[in-house]
Parts: structure tokens; C-alpha cells; sequence
């Protein structure tokens, strides 16, 4: 027997967001014009219990304040990428790592001694959870916006939002 899966539209400073969710855990969060999924993907509703949750959520953080809502949320990417997941939730607000700095930190969690950058950034790019698994911080060592799911033009946002140093900005 297959799960329901709930979606609903989101406004933000940014456009729409499409969130979707089984049960009471959010499983995607892509802005509307960039989102893999059509809404008929989902069981539309206009009022779910984590939805409520998650536009608090979204309010607080484009209010520019770091949100201390409770989300669940589950992921089902392979175990690099839930590495490379769990790194991204661990860099704080406000704060941006490098592509290569992150593949250094994977490696080190999955015992190799090295792991390409390119590698890194196919799994942050896969991440099924924008601003919430916040991707958006990773950048180029150089500081350069490279790549972001939603558009550079977003990211650029996110980061001016949080304050971020040494960001080259669009």
C-alpha cells in the first residue's frame, strides 16, 4: 500500500514554494518554478498540521531571524548523499563552507582519504529540502556563487538574508 503524499504551495519573499509531506515528516521543499514535481504528484490540501510548522518556519527565517521551529523531515537519498545531508545541517546560519571543504568533511565521516568536490556538490544539488537543509551555503573557495537548485539569484538572497561574509555576491 503506497503512502499519501500531501503538497501545498507556500508564498515567499522568493516565490513559491511547493512543500510535500507523508504522514507528519517533510520530504520536499523546492521553490514552485524550479520543482521537480508537478502538484498533482500530491494530495493538495490547504491545511496539514506540519504545513502550518513549516510556513511559521519559512516566516521567521525570511524575517531574517534563525527559526527554532521543530520540523521532521526525512530524506531517502543513497548514504553518500544523506553524509553530504547531514554536513549541510551542521553548517550554522549565517556561516558558508566550500565545496572542498565539505567534500574533506565527507570523506573524513566515510573514512576515505579524499572525495572529489564535483562529487559533493551532485549530492548538494540533490537535496530534497531547500532552505531547510540549507545547501544554499555552500560556495566556491574563492568565494563564488556556483550552482544552487532555486537560482544564483536566490541563493545570492539567502545569503545577504543571513549576513554571510566573504560572499561574492550577484
Amino acid at each position: 500500500m503506497s503512502q499519501i503524499v500531501y503538497t501545498a504551495n507556500i508564498d515567499t519573499p522568493l516565490g513559491v514554494v511547493r512543500v510535500f509531506a507523508v504522514d507528519n515528516a517533510l520530504i520536499g521543499l523546492w521553490f514552485a518554478d524550479r520543482c521537480p514535481f508537478s502538484i498533482e504528484y500530491g494530495t493538495p490540501v490547504s491545511i496539514h498540521p506540519l504545513f502550518s510548522n513549516i510556513h511559521e518556519w519559512l516566516d521567521v527565517y525570511f524575517a531574517g531571524q534563525v527559526p527554532s521551529i521543530p520540523i521532521l523531515f526525512k530524506t531517502n537519498g543513497t548514504p553518500f548523499q544523506e553524509t553530504v545531508w547531514d554536513l549541510l545541517k551542521k553548517i550554522p546560519y549565517g556561516k558558508t563552507t566550500s565545496y572542498g571543504e565539505l567534500a574533506r568533511e565527507a570523506a573524513s565521516c566515510m573514512g576515505i582519504s579524499r572525495m572529489s568536490a564535483q562529487a559533493v556538490g551532485g549530492a548538494v544539488g540533490r537535496n530534497p529540502l531547500s532552505i531547510i537543509i540549507p545547501c544554499h551555503r555552500v560556495i566556491g573557495k574563492d568565494g563564488g556563487l556556483t550552482g544552487y537548485g532555486g537560482g544564483l539569484e536566490r541563493k545570492s538572497f539567502l545569503l545577504r538574508l543571513e549576513r554571510c561574509e566573504g560572499v561574492a555576491f550577484i
